[in-house]
């Protein structure tokens, strides 16, 4: 690595989350929505370096194209399976649906919007119906 690349990242892990917003916004624009420091300490370090280094490489690139879209947590379980946990004293239940998942005659994109539309905060989807420990 370069003494300039390492002169940035040793900056970099020393900055704060506006410090890292600022940077961003300075060198790339609008900086992502992010409330983790450490991610946009290692979203900052790597674009850093990827500027000096030059980024993926050709088969890396291609081998992520392949890779094709990322299917949402839970549509793995087949259209028509239906999640079910008691919220707040109320039994709800979410259907996985070609679209997304349905709940209260909606459709969301992802189980944890589903699930933060149920909590009212928010949620990660496949931890609140019970798809992940903890």
């Amino acid at each position: 690595m370069s003494s300039v690349v390492e002169h940035l990242v040793s900056e970099i892990e020393g900055m704060g989350l506006e410090a890292l917003r600022k940077t961003w916004r300075e060198r790339y624009g609008v900086p992502p929505l992010l409330q983790s420091t450490l991610i946009m300490r290692q979203l900052v370090s790597w674009r850093v370096q990827a500027e000096v280094m030059g980024g993926l490489d050709t088969t890396t690139r291609r081998a992520l194209a392949r890779s094709g879209p990322i299917e949402a947590e839970g549509k793995h379980l087949g259209v028509g399976a239906k999640l079910t946990r008691n919220w707040q004293g109320r039994e709800v239940t979410v259907v996985v649906e070609e679209e997304g998942f349905r709940w209260d005659d909606r459709i969301f994109p992802s189980l944890s919007a589903a699930a933060t539309a149920i909590a009212g905060s928010r949620w990660n989807g496949p931890r609140f119906f019970g798809l992940r420990d903890g």
